[in-house]
């Protein structure tokens, strides 16, 4: 019973700051007392104990849940039409494979989204290398900069590069090709 009033109170208390705080007119006692007994049936209040979880997290069996938004026959059928098309219906068998899978060239291939180009990575990776923002050998987890700070802290001061062992490897095949 005093966690019943404990609830109701932290759930008047909790809407009444709410309201002042949004400059919004209060709840009537009535609107409070229909909102906590929808909480109470939903279970979206807390649980006895230190616990800090709700009684429908705690019992999920025991609260219904929400009900799901339901889609329409016309929804369902453009759906599965749209699946036919693309071929993205497993075909009946034991391999539970896609109908665009066994037979691709049936089926128009999915959109690839478009990368970067070979010189943007090396720019990006080039970067990285300067600021250190690669990960340092070993198992620490840690990048360049965090792991030799004083390295990079120099190189931001001049702003020039730190000499890495990536920083003097030819940035092309231009260099190889040269020979």
């Amino acid at each position: 019973m005093k966690t019943l009033q404990t609830s109701l109170a932290l759930v008047l208390a909790s809407t009444f700051a709410a309201g002042a705080a949004h400059g919004q007119t209060p709840l009537t006692r009535e609107q409070v007392k229909a909102e906590y007994q929808a909480a109470v049936r939903a279970g979206d209040i807390l649980a006895p104990g230190d616990s800090g979880l709700k009684l429908n997290e705690i019992y999920p069996d025991r609260y219904p849940k929400a009900a799901e938004e339901r889609k329409t026959r016309a929804q369902v059928v453009a759906e599965y039409q749209a699946a036919v098309r693309s071929g993205d219906i497993v075909r009946s068998g034991d391999l539970g494979l896609k109908e665009n899978e066994l037979d691709p060239q049936r089926y128009p291939a999915n959109a690839v989204a478009a990368g970067e180009t070979r010189e943007q990575v090396r720019e990006e990776y080039a970067e990285a290398v300067r600021t250190g923002d690669i990960l340092a050998p070993g198992d620490s987890g840690l990048k360049m900069n965090e792991a030799f700070p004083q390295r990079y802290a120099k190189a931001r001061a001049n702003g020039v590069a730190p000499r890495t062992l990536a920083a003097a490897m030819p940035a092309s095949g231009a260099a190889t090709a040269a020979q």
